[in-house]
């Protein structure tokens, strides 16, 4: 009997919703929020408490999963379910729950170091494998909860009390790594961005499958200004390289600068006049092949940010793990106890 691998559909199928009138109120617990002033994390945190409305689902069927560091602290913010686990396995954990509980939102909250470090493998593979969940990448460029180290996305050259002469470490890009993963549903935003940051999590929230939002996050603490070019008035015209489905990959206080592809198959930007309007690059997120996506994901420094695209990179569709694996379970019909199988025919004789 053959599986069906139609299109997948709404990431919220299957979730149920209220009629109760919900705020931003109903999603903030009792908790004394505990993070360092002016931490980008408040600002994120009230995007998602104001943003969770939006979607009208139970309270009591939507669940946030964190690993270990200052982004951690996330789900005892939120009058949801939750649980603070252990460090870079929130991505296995959440995929054992969406797999087993389609009637739940699934998120995960992570840093850069949780995600990227010690949880980079459940990381990897939950992008893969498309399972069911919203992911939140809190990218600080640094280890935060335990007082400054550098993290795996430090530009070269970094200096912090692990690296007094500066990393030597090549830095990872996390969406470039997503989309050589084939993720489905690939983003950046800005915690200081409240309007582009609720619109990319509301995308997020509603696509079936695996979505990772990346979030630049200011640490005021131990790498203050790491954004400051995307952030600044006087910068940022220049600096934050817009993505719109649809639209030509334009930007500047007058549009002067725009994405072009390269000879080698690449894309760069470029100053735009009337010979070479036509050359820019329309955003198509949708594109089945995720070649474009991970080429625009290169045009980020790998140093000191000066310029960065934002917005949805990819977004296409393709069956999530977790449908697929009930459906199994639905084929294979009723299973044996444990302890029959314990007890089966398969058991092994240890003379």
């Amino acid at each position: 009997m053959s599986i069906d691998l139609g299109m997948p559909g709404h990431g919220l199928e299957g979730v149920p919703t209220t009629d109760e009138p919900q705020t931003r109120k109903e999603f903030s617990s009792d908790q004394e929020v505990r993070w360092c002033p002016g931490c980008g994390d408040y600002a994120i945190l009230a995007a998602v408490q104001g943003f969770m409305p939006e979607l009208g689902l139970r309270r009591e069927n939507i669940v946030f999963i964190s690993g270990i560091g200052c982004a951690a602290r996330f789900p005892y913010y939120l009058d949801t379910y939750g649980m603070h686990s252990i460090h870079g396995r929130a991505p296995a954990i959440a995929t054992g729950i969406a797999t087993t509980r389609g009637d739940l939102s699934v998120w995960v909250v992570t840093g850069d170091g949780d995600a990227l470090s010690i949880g980079g493998n459940h990381l990897i593979h939950a992008l893969r494998r498309n399972v069911n969940m919203t992911i939140l990448l809190f990218n600080n460029r640094i280890y935060g909860l335990t007082k400054g180290q550098y993290s795996p996305t430090s530009e070269p050259g970094k200096v912090t009390k692990s690296t007094p002469y500066g990393s030597i470490d090549a830095p990872l890009n996390p969406l470039s790594l997503a989309l050589g993963a084939e993720a489905t549903f690939v983003a950046r935003t800005i915690d200081s961005d409240r309007k582009h940051l609720t619109a990319v999590l509301s995308a997020a929230a509603r696509h079936r499958g695996t979505s990772l939002v990346e979030i630049y996050q200011n640490c005021p603490i131990f790498n203050d200004g790491a954004f400051d070019a995307v952030k600044d008035p006087e910068t940022r015209d220049d600096a934050i390289i817009p993505l719109v489905h649809g639209e030509p990959i334009r930007f500047g206080a007058d549009g002067h600068l725009g994405v072009v592809r390269t000879a080698g198959g690449g894309v760069e930007v470029v100053e735009v006049d009337d010979s070479n309007a036509g050359d820019v690059l329309v955003h198509d997120a949708h594109a089945p092949d995720a070649t474009t996506a991970f080429a625009l994901s290169r045009i980020t420094d790998a140093g000191v940010v000066h310029r960065a695209p934002i917005g949805i990179f990819r977004q296409v569709d393709r069956p999530a793990y977790d449908d697929l694996s009930r459906e199994q379970a639905t084929l294979a019909g009723d299973t044996p106890s444990l302890q029959d199988l314990l007890d089966g025919p398969d058991a092994w004789t240890v003379a």
